[in-house]
């Protein structure tokens, strides 16, 4: 464990923190751990669940934004997940939706599958995301400046990254219950 992971709060604390500040906006949610927290403790229509296909949550929210300007879509991602499809912030950067959010759970390890190490603690995602282009890039390691960071980002023109500093622990949370073809069922008629 890093020395300052104690002092940084967990992805589900995060997590439910920035749930409480959406409604009905598009959240697509990373692989792993992530998906099985958000389903955990929000489960919403509007929430789309990646089961496998790591790193694909950013390019399926790029999708729907530019294919529903009017709404803000978030993704929740994690940094092991932004390390495996990097190219996808370049994407993003250069499609410049103003209604994309990127939240990224930098815990510098993977978690689902065992905690191995991540580069992100040499890598810093967010300044590959403002090099790539995104408008707006925060790096947060507490509750109030992501809760401050967050609503600041909900009013702005994006694409936007905010990054969370979280610690290792993940929630007791079980598999996510919905068949991939539900998931896409349900959020399809959810953002209509």
């Amino acid at each position: 464990m890093r020395p300052e992971q104690g002092t940084l709060i967990s992805r589900a604390q995060a997590m439910a923190a920035l749930l409480e500040l959406l409604t009905d906006q598009p959240v697509i949610i990373c692989n792993g751990f992530p998906s099985r927290e958000a389903q955990k403790l929000v489960d919403r229509p509007t929430h789309f669940y990646m089961i496998g296909s790591m790193g694909s949550a950013p390019a399926i929210a790029l999708g729907v934004a530019l294919a529903k300007p009017h709404k803000q879509v978030i993704t929740f991602d994690g940094d092991g997940n932004v390390l495996m499809g990097m190219g996808t912030l370049a994407t993003v950067a250069a499609l410049k939706p103003k209604n994309f959010i990127h939240v990224v759970f930098d815990n510098e390890v993977y978690g689902t599958t065992g905690n191995q190490p991540t580069i992100s603690n040499v890598v810093p995602l967010e300044k590959v995301a403002k090099a790539a282009g995104y408008t707006n890039v925060e790096r947060v390691l507490d509750l109030d400046d992501l809760v401050y960071e967050f609503k600041d980002m909900l009013k702005k023109d994006g694409p936007s990254m905010l990054l969370i500093k979280v610690n290792e622990f993940a929630e007791d949370a079980g598999r996510v219950v919905l068949d991939p073809p539900d998931i896409t069922k349900r959020f399809m008629k959810a953002i209509e």
